[in-house]
């Protein structure tokens, strides 16, 4: 009788319901000494916060100036002087914390990383993310055995809403080399690029179901990226740019839903700019 197979190795553990919050540090330069405290935040940081916020934030004692709580919104500030924001902690959206070990050994793991869970701290999300879950996996590990355990980090990204396999580096040689590894095939992509040369040393292949019917069986989209300003939007929004950043897309359709009008398509990206994929496919229609 044939053995079971063993079930995949796992960890993750429950999130807290607030995070810890946050903690911003600043220091003036000599362009703003004289700049009242609520002129500094209310200027510096308008898109955090309306000036009616900031004043809150003050006289909630979240604002030390060198090491010292500061209510007054008037005092005025010198040159050199460290001011720090302590942003409250927030409940977080709800997102996954299981992960499944892919593969592991002494300089690196691969993980199934699900839908929902974001890589690394950004917005909202800045204790609910990968890093946070390799980091209490380390911690635990260490309590374990007898030495410290390697914390591992994220060598790239996947997009919250994308699941499939991250790698991250136990060692600084082994994130060096991954990255190494990544950044080779984003670095042939400005000129001319051979389509149907075999792999590099990583190959990051994706598959999405795509609204709407990819006519051609193949389709290389090498549309530059670049990021536009947007209303609401402090860091702007990535779109199709021709005075963006290259970026190569191959796509491959596996199946047609000429009932449902959608395809289901395998798409190589030599390069890993944000929202590549989504880009890409939308600007092909």
């Amino acid at each position: 009788m044939a053995a079971s197979p063993s079930p995949p190795r796992q960890f993750g553990y429950p999130w807290p319901e607030f995070n810890d919050g946050l903690v911003y540090h600043d220091l003036v330069p000599p362009r703003d000494a004289g700049l009242t405290l609520i002129q500094f935040y209310s200027s510096k940081y308008k898109s955090s916060a309306p000036l009616q916020g900031w004043l809150q934030r003050i006289k909630n004692k979240q604002i030390t100036v060198d090491g010292n709580v500061v209510t007054d919104p008037d005092a005025v500030l010198r040159v050199g002087s460290e001011l720090v924001y302590h942003r409250l902690p927030w409940k977080e959206p709800d997102a996954p914390y299981i992960l499944e070990v892919l593969y592991e050994d002494n300089d690196m793991i691969a993980l199934n990383k699900p839908s929902g869970m974001q890589v690394l701290p950004g917005g909202l999300f800045q204790q609910r993310t990968v890093l946070t879950q390799l980091q209490w996996h380390a911690n635990k590990q260490s309590t374990i055995s007898a030495h410290q355990s390697p914390h591992s980090v994220p060598v790239h990204r996947l997009g919250r809403g994308t699941s499939g396999i991250l790698l991250c580096a136990k060692t600084k040689l082994a994130k060096a080399r991954l990255a190494s590894y990544f950044a080779d095939g984003t670095s042939q992509i400005g000129g001319k690029r051979d389509t149907n040369k075999e792999l590099g040393k990583i190959a990051k292949i994706y598959r999405a179901l795509v609204s709407g019917i990819v006519n051609n069986d193949k389709v290389i989209i090498n549309q530059p990226i670049g990021i536009v300003k947007y209303p609401g939007v402090a860091t702007g929004l990535y779109v199709a740019s021709q005075s963006g950043k290259p970026a190569l897309s191959i796509v491959n359709v596996l199946e047609r839903g000429i009932q449902g009008n959608n395809t289901l398509v395998q798409v190589q990206i030599e390069s890993g700019r944000p929202h590549q994929i989504r880009i890409h496919l939308s600007f092909i229609g």
